[in-house]
């Protein structure tokens, strides 16, 4: 087998068991090894997989993602959820399209907002009138 098709077929593994297309598991006690590589492979450990060179630059915080670190630590505080479900709604839950197209703290927000409806502190309704209401402020400055 070519190292492609190797890596197609292990993507295609991983993607069947993301929670948007989970199937059913026969649970047994022995799992194949390609099983149990895709079981153990988030979306975000992209360690010893090829890639293009990249170039490092240092960035300066904008003011929006300094307010989501805030909103996010503030939503910890009041004990709404803990470090442990933002990195795995962030980072984990997402898939690779979403995970490598999303800013860094874009993927945070994102996990607070379905968080927030998930665990109904607001409704899914309630959030799209808001954003629709600040997408049309912003769109008149």
């Amino acid at each position: 087998m070519s190292a492609r098709r190797d890596l197609l077929e292990q993507q295609a593994l991983i993607g069947s068991i993301q929670p948007a297309v989970h199937v059913p598991q026969n649970w047994n006690y022995e799992v194949e090894a390609p099983l149990f590589k895709a079981y153990a492979h988030p979306p975000h450990d992209v360690g010893g997989q090829f890639d293009a060179p990249i170039l490092y630059e240092e960035k300066e915080e904008e003011q929006w993602e300094a307010n989501v670190y805030v909103t996010c630590e503030v939503l910890g505080w009041r004990g709404v959820w803990n470090s442990e479900e933002r990195r795995r709604r962030a980072d984990n839950d997402l898939g690779y399209a979403l995970y490598l197209g999303i800013p860094y703290y874009g993927r945070w927000i994102m996990a607070a907002a379905r968080m927030l409806v998930d665990k109904n502190h607001i409704a899914l309704t309630e959030l799209i009138e808001k954003i629709a209401e600040v997408k049309a402020r912003n769109a008149k400055k």
